[in-house]
Parts: C-alpha cells; sequence; structure tokens
C-alpha cells in the first residue's frame, strides 16, 4: 500500500504538524463563537481569575469544557474506529456503523425516561453498559451461520442493530415530553453547553482507554497479518480482540455519555491515516487520536458559523462530511 510518509522522520513530522494543528484549533474553539475572545484574554482568565468579567466566565464555564470535550471525543472516536477495522478486518467497521453509539444512546434516553436518571456519573455508567451489550449482540449476531464471523455479516448486523436502538430511542422521546426536551438536543450530537462535571465523569476512562490502545499497537500489527500467522506467532487472538473490544466499549461509551452519538469519525480518520503512514499500528493510534481531535474541534468551530448566530449541532457537520466519505469506501470495497 503507497502512503503519503514513507520514513520515520516524515512520520514524526507529520505527527508534530498535526500537534500543531490540534493545538491552534484547540485554542481555536475557546476564542471564535457569538463572543470573540483574544488569546491573551483566555491566559488571563487562568492566572487571575476576574468574577466579573464576562469573557473570563465563558472561557471557564463554556468554552474550556466545550473544547475538552471536542478533543476527547474526537481522539476518542477515532482511535475506536482504527481498532474496530483491525478486529473485524472491515474498512466500514465504526462505533457509529456497528450501532455501539446507538445502543450506548438508546441505555441513556431510557435511563432518563424511565428511571429518572440525570447525574452525569450515572449516564457515563449507562453509556458504558449499552456499549458492552451492543457490542456483544452485534459479534453474536455477525457470527451466526457455518462460516463464522464475516465482514459482510457483522456490517449487516451492526446495521440492523443501529437501526434497532435509534428508532427505540426516538419511540422513547416522543413518549416523554420533559425527556424529549431535555436530551433531543444531546441525541443529536453536540458538545455545547456541557459544562465541565460531564467531561470529569468519563475523561478518566477514555483516556486510560486511549494509553491502552497505544500498548496494545504491537500486538494489532500481529493481528493485521492474519489470525493464523498471529496463532503461529505465538499470539493469543481471542485476548486481543476482547481486549480491543473493551477499550472499543470504554471510548465510544464515554464519546455518546459527553457529547451523544456523533457518527462517521471513526471512519473517516483511520482511512486518512492510514494512507499517511500505512498500516502500522504503533503509528496509526497516536496520529488517529490526533487528527480525531482536529477534525471534530474544526467541525464544531465550523458549526458556530454556518448559521450565525444560532449554532448547528456538531453531529450534523460531522455527518455532512461522513456521508459521501462513507460512499467513497463502501464502493472502493465493494471494487475490490
Amino acid at each position: 500500500m503507497d502512503t503519503l510518509l514513507t520514513t520515520r522522520t516524515g512520520k514524526f513530522a507529520g505527527l508534530l504538524l498535526g500537534l500543531l494543528v490540534f493545538a491552534a484549533c484547540f485554542i481555536s474553539s475557546i476564542a471564535f463563537g457569538v463572543v470573540n475572545i483574544k488569546p491573551q484574554t483566555i491566559i488571563e482568565s487562568y492566572i487571575s481569575y476576574d468574577t466579573t468579567s464576562q469573557q473570563h466566565l465563558i472561557i471557564q464555564t463554556a468554552r474550556m469544557p466545550r473544547a475538552l470535550i471536542a478533543a476527547t471525543v474526537g481522539a476518542s472516536l477515532a482511535v475506536a474506529g482504527a481498532l474496530m477495522q483491525g478486529i473485524t478486518r472491515n474498512p466500514l467497521a465504526s462505533p457509529s456503523i456497528f450501532g455501539i453509539n446507538a445502543g450506548a444512546a438508546f441505555f441513556i434516553v431510557t435511563g432518563s425516561a424511565f428511571f429518572g436518571v440525570s447525574g452525569f456519573s450515572t449516564f457515563a455508567s449507562l453509556a458504558f453498559i449499552g456499549a458492552a451489550v451492543t457490542a456483544a449482540l452485534v459479534y453474536i449476531l455477525g457470527s451466526i451461520g457455518n462460516d463464522g464471523l464475516t465482514p459482510l455479516k457483522i456490517t449487516l448486523a451492526g446495521s440492523a442493530i443501529t437501526a434497532f436502538f435509534s428508532s427505540l430511542s426516538m419511540g422513547v422521546l416522543l413518549t416523554g415530553g420533559q425527556t424529549f426536551d431535555q436530551v433531543l438536543y444531546w441525541f443529536v450530537g453536540s458538545v455545547a453547553d456541557r459544562s465541565i462535571s460531564i467531561y470529569q465523569a468519563a475523561a478518566p476512562f477514555m483516556l486510560l482507554a486511549l494509553i491502552g490502545a497505544f500498548i496494545l499497537a504491537r500486538h494489532m500489527n500481529v493481528l493485521a497479518l492474519g489470525d493464523d500467522v498471529a496463532v503461529g506467532l505465538g499470539q493469543k487472538t481471542i485476548y486481543i480482540k476482547l481486549i480491543a473490544g473493551i477499550l472499543v466499549v470504554l471510548l465510544a461509551g464515554g464519546s455518546v455519555s459527553m457529547a451523544g452519538p456523533i457518527a462517521f469519525i471513526g471512519i473517516i480518520i483511520p482511512h486518512l491515516v492510514r494512507y499517511m503512514v500505512g498500516i502500522d499500528y504503533k503509528w496509526m493510534i497516536p496520529y488517529s487520536a490526533v487528527y480525531g481531535g482536529i477534525l471534530l474541534l474544526a467541525a464544531d468551530i465550523g458549526s458556530r458559523y454556518i448559521a450565525f448566530p444560532k449554532e448547528v449541532p456538531v453531529g450534523v457537520m460531522t455527518a455532512i462530511l461522513g456521508i459521501p466519505f462513507f460512499v467513497y469506501i463502501a464502493r472502493r470495497g465493494g471494487r475490490s
């Protein structure tokens, strides 16, 4: 496979460039919006916080949590997509396509509607449980039959589960007026109007999962050679896939608890990264984390200006970007 960056030096340079762009997007996410804020004011809000300053209040309570959530969710969904495509050997695998986002969202909606759940830590727990249940369902459905788990079967199973849980979620929302008002904007996928407490509830698990993905990269490289080759090299493939699955659940479940079911980042970024650095997971994981964060931060900034001064949910922006890319990947996969 031809890659854009072929040398180790070039890959380091690409990662460094990505980190610089990431930092610029993060600062821009805090600075730009209905009220534009100077970078100097951002620094002052942390060095000498002024309780009477409206801009300091906006930075601390709205812009910084929003930027942190967008960066973490973007990185997590991209890494989750890279891991899923590796363990399923399916170029269309991602948390949104395989129903994991939809399952996590359904558990949160159900908990809010029928059990009065409102705490952010409880939302995170429900999202993790929903993601795990959905992942197990998709794996079981995709494994039915004499030929076992195949890329086509698991894609169909994931699509069916996505449609099933999405329909159930909308049904629950429509039957509860108060729940509809509280959850609908979150259900579309948004990082706006999120408090730092939402971030604090799920971020530790997601950061641990990102670190786990970096550690697992070497084993994912062996797994990419094929199950038979990996077993011949002494790898216990079932444990590698199980650990990768747990990491995906933590990354996707935490993302849904923070920002709702944001789609397509887990498809776009891994394919872009493979074009840049190839299939070496030692490079794919950090690249996916950095460029996934860039994509969601940039999409969130763009969502503020499409219908200015109103905002479009960032989930709509990622869908606009992702649908043409999804069609392209599906057509290319079908030809090959």
